[in-house]
């Protein structure tokens, strides 16, 4: 446990991780921590953390808030646990002590986990039907622009057919034409001339920037 402050030797830089940050320092050092029959105890851990090693001092004496350092680690281990990462041993779990789970031992880097974390700010549930699956499996691995283009090809196919366009019509030019202030198929004739260039202009930049290389 001592090994986080290798990673992290001034107490002040770790007390303003978020959560989540730390969890991903945290994670990788209980994967390298012998455990106790492949199990791991906050408390215990907590302990071994703040034991002195002779004739050093430990890396956090400075330190006049030793709390603070504490609510920060379980705070991390909160998360992990959040995240199904952490889990309660079957054979304990009710005493507190915690195993990780199949995902946490398939992590292989920090940067990893931090694409995991970022993945998971996006709800399956909040894509559209026709997007959902293909967007959210692309995002939830990481792959961030795959993710953004196929969004966009659905806009794009789905604007195509709302405006009655034929498979001639694509890209920037269809989203300007179908949005176009006034007499576009898609223009919303209730809104005021601004709003209408807006709109079009946000479809037109979302397409675009989707399409570059």
């Amino acid at each position: 446990m001592r090994e986080l402050t290798q990673l992290v030797p001034d107490w002040n830089v770790l007390v303003k991780l978020e959560p989540e940050e730390l969890a991903g320092k945290l994670l990788f050092v209980l994967r390298k921590h012998r455990a106790i029959d492949g199990k791991y105890h906050l408390g215990n851990l907590m302990r071994e953390f703040w034991l002195p090693t002779a004739p050093h001092h430990h890396p956090y004496d400075s330190s006049n808030d030793h709390g603070l350092i504490d609510l920060a680690i379980a705070e991390a281990w909160a998360y992990l646990e959040a995240q199904g990462l952490l889990i309660p041993s079957p054979e304990d779990g009710e005493h507190g002590w915690r195993v990780l789970s199949r995902r946490a031992r398939r992590f292989e880097s920090e940067s990893e986990f931090a694409r995991y974390s970022v993945a998971r700010l996006l709800p399956k549930e909040v894509l559209h039907s026709s997007i959902a699956e293909k967007v959210w499996m692309a995002f939830m691995r990481g792959e961030f622009e795959i993710a953004a283009f196929q969004a966009m090809r659905a806009v794009e196919v789905a604007v195509r057919g709302a405006a009655g366009y034929g498979n001639e019509k694509f890209g920037v030019p269809m989203m300007r034409d179908a949005f176009s202030p006034g007499k576009g198929p898609l223009a919303d004739v209730g809104a005021d001339a601004g709003e209408q260039v807006a709109r079009m202009e946000i479809f037109a930049g979302a397409i675009g920037i989707s399409s570059r290389p």
